[in-house]
């Protein structure tokens, strides 16, 4: 017998159906991913399993005795007090027992009633009934088990150990069924690691919201979808949900294409006349009925994100040269002695536990930010587009038209115009819901217009922070599909796993205590490579040493008047050697180059390598030079 069964259960927000006679089962020991878009209802559905929220009609059935506990997408904003009651609160009625009882047993030091007594007793029964005495130990082993410190003050933790507290308050009645809403959100990849690693270990029965792929096919032994209202049950991993799903979503385009036409045709039928409405034809005037009702409640699979990115012209080749740089927040070092090379087209990754500095290291690489030691150094013709976590640059109380176009009704997408309306729907904002406040938008639909908003100015430098939190998968994937065949530099901060190995060329590891390194490929070529134990220089791509002009240069007091003159002629030497790099790499690339004469062919091809050696020669003169 299942654990807990939803048996056709329909419910309406006073709107369209949200569910509609949706049935499903969970059964002991299961682990159950619910995927769905963003608003379909994955949360309400968890909270009608946990009791929270009331059916219009259906049934849920448990057996007998069984606990189920929901984890919550959001960290409430009231919570206080220390870890160890938060977690205590978890234990439900059997907490408030005993907190009761030791209450009562304080009060008997100065009132001696008997009404009180008679309460006291009252509760031993009802504790002794409950097993309610161990409650501290049952408490504790929890704690210990997530690595808790249990006297620490709940408002000073991090949000991810904020998380990690919510996750023992739910596992201390150790329920039957554990109801996660997006637990990893926010989550740094050590502590999405360690918590992959504990529920595969839990006994009980997991069913999870994530948009999170890696962490879903980690933990997954079924996936079911919410889709329209309906359930739909996967027995199958991710990559083969996707083709089994397109081809259940190419039978049904090409059903309703089918219904259309048949329906068309009926109402070709119904105009003709009279005819129609003769005894023997009254038959099909129903059924046509039927159709109309049939069309009128048909629901239609929720519209794709179409993300496009606006490419300003080429930046130089050198974005950003950091060296030696150096930061500290009081006695905690965050950078240590960092230096890496920024390539146009470079897609770098930067990973690293919740605090280890990851924006502030963006920040400093941006010049928002001066580091405490060494020097950042910008390239030219930078069109710098910044994606921050927090979305402090959306205005709450604003609609979402008027964060995107401020007194404007209109966005002027690669030369031409388009309606502001008609560019949010790409972006799956309806036109009532582009008119709503910001400050009443989910966490997914203020990602989906951080990303509207910044994509309407060109860019060919994108620095974004946590782009994937709150993102349904779909959206997901076009992001990346637009990212990895974006021409310009991508700076991204990101704990999605398969983000990173999609996306990034290279990784940056804050690996704590102002430690940084950097790896080739994704994060499982940094696992890799980790697992090794092989110094992560030696895995860095070479970075060809080329630059466009860059910001005048310093000139030093120790140079001599010849070397000043020389330092400052240096960038515009490179920048034309450079342009005529770009020509010769456009004439090779044309087929008909090399029907030229052999000796014109061997000429360009030795002018190309010579110009590379004369690129490289100038940089290490400019280098030289500024280090006299």
């Amino acid at each position: 017998m299942a654990l807990i069964s939803l048996q056709e259960i329909t419910l309406a927000f006073g709107g369209p159906l949200l569910f509609e006679k949706l049935s499903l089962q969970l059964e002991a020991k299961e682990r159950v991913a619910l995927l769905g878009r963003n608003g379909v209802g994955k949360t309400t559905l968890m909270k009608v399993m946990a009791g929270q929220v009331e059916i219009d009609r259906g049934e849920i059935v448990c057996q007998k005795g069984v606990k189920v506990t929901h984890l919550p997408q959001e960290v409430p904003n009231n919570i206080t007090g220390t870890v160890f009651d938060i977690v205590f609160t978890g234990l439900g009625q059997r907490a408030k027992l005993l907190s009761d009882y030791h209450h009562i047993t304080q009060r008997l030091h100065t009132e001696n009633t008997l009404a009180l007594m008679n309460e006291l007793g009252r509760l031993q029964e009802q504790l002794d009934a409950t097993q309610g005495w161990d409650l501290d130990a049952q408490v504790e082993d929890v704690l210990s088990h997530m690595k808790l410190d249990g006297e620490t003050e709940f408002e000073t933790l991090s949000g991810g150990q904020k998380r990690r507290a919510l996750l023992a308050k739910a596992l201390v009645i150790k329920p039957d069924i554990l109801l996660l809403d997006e637990p990893t959100n926010h989550l740094d990849i050590d502590t999405i690691n360690w918590l992959e690693g504990f529920l595969k270990d839990y006994p009980g029965t997991l069913f999870f919201v994530t948009h999170d792929r890696t962490f879903m096919t980690h933990l997954a032994s079924r996936i079911v979808e919410l889709d329209r209202g309906k359930i739909l049950n996967w027995s199958c991993d991710y990559q083969t949900f996707l083709e089994r799903k397109q081809m259940v979503l190419d039978i049904e385009s090409a059903q309703r294409a089918d219904f259309d036409k048949k329906l068309a045709e009926e109402e070709v039928w119904i105009r003709k006349g009279v005819k129609a409405r003769r005894t023997r034809n009254e038959g099909r005037v129903k059924a046509l009925e039927r159709m109309r009702e049939e069309k009128k409640n048909q629901r239609r699979q929720i519209g794709k994100a179409r993300i496009q990115a606006q490419e300003a012209e080429a930046s130089g080749h050198l974005v950003i040269k950091a060296a030696h740089l150096g930061f500290s927040y009081g006695d905690t070092c965050l950078i240590k002695d960092f230096s890496t090379q920024i390539m146009r087209g470079d897609k770098i990754g930067v990973i690293g536990a919740n605090g280890s500095g990851k924006t502030t290291l963006l920040r400093i690489l941006l010049n928002q930010l001066a580091p405490h030691k060494g020097k950042v150094r910008h390239g030219t013709n930078l069109d710098v587009l910044y994606y921050d976590q927090l979305r402090e640059q959306l205005d709450e109380e604003k609609t979402v038209i008027e964060n995107v176009t401020p007194g404007g009704d209109t966005v002027t997408m690669n030369g031409k115009p388009r309606h502001i309306i008609g560019y949010l729907q790409d972006f799956l904002f309806t036109p009532d819901r582009a008119r709503t406040p910001v400050k009443v938008l989910s966490g997914g639909e203020r990602n989906r217009l951080l990303l509207a908003r910044l994509f309407t100015k060109p860019s060919n430098f994108l620095v974004m922070d946590e782009p994937t939190n709150d993102l349904d998968i779909e959206t997901q994937e076009l992001l990346e599909e637009l990212l990895m065949e974006y021409s310009g530099t991508l700076i991204v901060v990101s704990h999605d796993r398969s983000f990173l190995n999609n996306v990034v060329t290279s990784t940056i590891v804050m690996e704590g205590k102002g430690e940084i390194y950097e790896y080739a490929g994704g994060y499982d070529d940094w696992l890799s490579q980790r697992a090794g134990d092989v110094k992560p220089e030696a895995h860095l791509q070479p970075k060809e040493k080329t630059t466009a002009e860059l910001r005048p240069p310093v000139i030093s007091d120790k140079l001599s008047y010849k070397e000043q003159k020389e330092l400052e002629n240096l960038p515009l030497q490179i920048q034309n050697l450079e342009a005529e790099q770009e020509r010769i790499g456009e004439l090779m690339a044309d087929l008909s180059f090399y029907q030229r004469a052999p000796r014109e062919i061997a000429e360009t091809q030795n002018r190309a390598r010579s110009i590379m050696d004369e690129i490289l020669q100038k940089y290490e003169r400019w280098e030289e030079l500024e280090n006299h």
